[in-house]
C-alpha cells in the first residue's frame, strides 16, 4: 500500500500522551511481522505546529515540530489531541481557520481527549457524534448543542471522523485506524508489539 501521510498537532500545553500513543501506533505499525526490522511502517507520521518553535507540553516535554501550517505537506489523516492547551487554541483563529481549510483534503479527521473541542470550534463537529475526555462531556455538549456527545463509548467513529476519550484512548483511536487501512489482524499485531491490550469492546473504561 501506499504510505498514508499522518499529521498530529501540537501546541504549548499539550498531554503528552494525547499525542505520542497515537505517534506510537502509527510509527510502530507493520504490514509484516516477519521482517518487522527490515520493513517501514505503512504511516509516514509528522507533527505539526502553528510556528517552527519548540512546543513545550504538559510537564515539560520540549519538542520540535516536523512542519508549520504554512509548509504542512497534503495529509491523509489528522490527529488534533487535547490537554490544557486546547483553551487557548479553541480560539485561536489561525488554527481554526487552517482546520477548516485542511479538512476538506483528509481522508480521516481524528482526535483525542479534549482535542475534540477545539474541531467544535473549528465548525467542524455539527450534526456529528462525538466523545472526549469524561470531565468534558457535559461542557462540551453544552458548547455544540447540535453535535452528539457520547458517553459511554471510548472511542466514536462517524464516517470518517473519529473521535476518543481522554488520553489513553488516543492509542486505541489509532488501532482503530490502523485497523480501517490495514485490517484488524495487522492492528492486533501492532497493539501485542506495543504489549498494549487490543480493544476488544469499546465501552469506556471508567465510570463516570
Amino acid at each position: 500500500m501506499d504510505r498514508k501521510k499522518v499529521g498530529i498537532l501540537i501546541f504549548d500545553d499539550v498531554e503528552v500522551l494525547d499525542y505520542c500513543g497515537p505517534f506510537e501506533v502509527f510509527s510502530t505499525t507493520r504490514l509484516s511481522e516477519d521482517n518487522r526490522r527490515e520493513s517501514e511502517s505503512p504511516f509516514d507520521v509528522v507533527l505539526i505546529a502553528e510556528q517552527h518553535a519548540p512546543v513545550v507540553t504538559t510537564g515539560g516535554m520540549r519538542v520540535l515540530p516536523d512542519h508549520d501550517f504554512h509548509d504542512c505537506p497534503a495529509l491523509d489523516v489528522l490527529v488534533v489531541p487535547g490537554g490544557w492547551g486546547t483553551r487557548p487554541q479553541m480560539e485561536n483563529p489561525q488554527l481554526l481557520t487552517w482546520l477548516r481549510e485542511r479538512v476538506p483534503t483528509l481522508e480521516l479527521l481524528t482526535s483525542v481527549c479534549t482535542g475534540a473541542l477545539v474541531l467544535g470550534k473549528a465548525g467542524l463537529l455539527e450534526g456529528k457524534q462525538v466523545t472526549t475526555h469524561w470531565r468534558s462531556l457535559d461542557w462540551m455538549q453544552e458548547l455544540f448543542p447540535h453535535t452528539t456527545v457520547l458517553k459511554t463509548q471510548h472511542v466514536v467513529e462517524d464516517g470518517d471522523l473519529l473521535t476518543s476519550a481522554g488520553i489513553s484512548a488516543g492509542i486505541d483511536m489509532a488501532l482503530k485506524v490502523v485497523s480501517r487501512y490495514c485490517g484488524e489482524p495487522v492492528a492486533r499485531a501492532t497493539a501485542k508489539h506495543m504489549e498494549y491490550p487490543f480493544p476488544d469492546h469499546n465501552e469506556r473504561r471508567i465510570e463516570i
